[in-house]
């Protein structure tokens, strides 16, 4: 493993460590409480990770656009919303961690195989400005360290308002 690799894959390692020990023994019914009816679920945020770092593999591993047939595949996860509300639920959490898992050697699978200068390569990125690979998966990271906040914040709200913990 290249260094500048070896860097980066320690901190999603790590990230995502500390994600599946926050939802590791969650129930299915824990997984889609809702605070409210504008909501994401812990399943949904779950989703939405495993959807982004696939969203992200289709643009720096494939270097293109997302088609339709992409979007179809990361939706209802990416874009959240009441489409994930009816279509994300009633799943166990092994359903969501082996889909994290499965997405997240891919990634490693790929990363392994490329030099520590692709982490470097820059494209256009948000509004067109350019930013590197490096860049774009630390943004995958932190994405889900953002999320796992609201994680931890929804489940304190299950266990003030409700007996569902």
């Amino acid at each position: 493993m290249n260094e500048e690799f070896g860097k980066l894959l320690s901190m999603m390692e790590y990230t995502r460590m500390t994600t599946v020990a926050e939802v590791k023994n969650l129930t299915a019914e824990q997984l889609d409480f809702l605070v409210n009816e504008d909501a994401n679920s812990i399943g949904m945020l779950l989703e939405h990770m495993n959807s982004v770092e696939k969203a992200y593999q289709i643009d720096t591993f494939e270097k293109r656009e997302y088609t339709e047939e992409d979007i179809q595949m990361l939706n209802p996860g990416l874009d959240l919303g009441e489409a994930a509300r009816q279509q994300i639920k009633g799943n166990p959490i092994e359903f969501y961690l082996e889909q994290l898992e499965q997405t997240r050697e891919k990634t490693f699978e790929t990363f392994r195989k490329l030099p520590d200068t692709w982490l470097f390569e820059q494209a256009p990125f948000w509004d067109g400005e350019p930013a590197n690979n490096y860049f774009k998966w630390f943004h995958v990271m932190e994405d889900e360290l953002n999320h796992r906040g609201q994680i931890r914040l929804i489940k304190k709200i299950m266990r003030m308002t409700s007996s569902v913990i």
